[in-house]
């Protein structure tokens, strides 16, 4: 299996201080570059991944970012049967009530469209973004999957926080409007983070969700994979990942668990 059982720090006692990445892997952050070639090389072999039911699913970009950086999921997305989408904000700088309102805004008439919830998949901040939208509108969301977001609630855990004070503050909007709080706290819908042990950007404990942070009844996992920070929108064992979860029955789900043939593009399950 691919999805982390309970850490041994569940109780939330004794975890590790927060702290970046490895300077190692921030300045390897360029081989990102080569999971993007495989993306494409694999591209005949991802089109034949289990196909979707045709529901709404809205891709947020990382910190920084625009839809052109989730523009090569958001077509296997839809060649793959969804109704893909990106986001309307932009560029993804600063987090305000503006924000907030276009998003809302967006799912709200997606869900009007179709009739059906959406799913959410944010990359780095665009996770942290997707899992408070799923808080603050549990009817729209169907499921939420957050890639190398830093969800631990807890700053240290990144390294662009210095940028990211820069354009929003000590304290964000939502945050000075007590909202946005308790990051570490999953939705009530369907949780997936998708992290990665040698992220550059996002150190990988603040990545994982607890169980003991999972609201009862609302399933949560942590899936690991080989990859960068930056190549996450793009790694093939990063799309496997997202097919299969999305492509699960609304109210059915599963932990996720490779297929046998796929099994050494995901590391075994760890929080050591």
């Amino acid at each position: 299996m691919a999805s982390i059982a309970p850490s041994p720090h569940a109780n939330g006692h004794d975890l590790p201080a927060a702290v970046p990445p490895n300077r190692f892997w921030t300045f390897a952050e360029g081989r990102a570059f080569f999971e993007l070639g495989a993306f494409y090389a694999m591209r005949p072999l991802l089109s034949g991944l289990t196909k979707g039911d045709g529901h709404s699913v809205v891709v947020l970009p990382g910190f920084m970012a625009s839809n052109n950086s989730t523009a090569p999921m958001r077509r296997l997305l839809s060649e793959l049967g969804y109704d893909a989408h990106g986001w309307d904000s932009g560029r993804n700088v600063r987090v305000n009530e503006a924000l907030i309102s276009r998003l809302e805004a967006q799912l709200e008439r997606l869900r009007d469209d179709s009739g059906r919830k959406i799913s959410l998949i944010g990359w780095s901040l665009g996770g942290v973004l997707a899992r408070e939208i799923a808080k603050l509108n549990p009817d729209l969301i169907r499921m939420v999957v957050s890639l190398g977001s830093p969800i631990s609630d807890d700053r240290n855990h990144t390294n662009a926080a210095r940028l990211f004070k820069f354009f929003n503050g000590d304290e964000p909007e939502r945050l000075r409007d007590g909202q946005f709080k308790g990051l570490d706290i999953a939705p009530p819908v369907p949780t997936t983070s998708i992290f990665t042990k040698t992220d550059g950007v996002v150190h990988w404990r603040g990545s994982v969700q607890h169980p003991h942070k999972t609201p009862a009844k609302h399933p949560s996992e942590n899936i690991e994979v080989y990859a960068s920070h930056c190549g996450l929108g793009v790694n093939p064992s990063v799309m496997i990942a997202l097919a299969d979860r999305l492509a699960q029955d609304e109210g059915e789900w599963m932990p996720f668990e490779p297929k046998p043939h796929q099994r050494l593009l995901f590391p075994r399950p760890s929080l050591n």
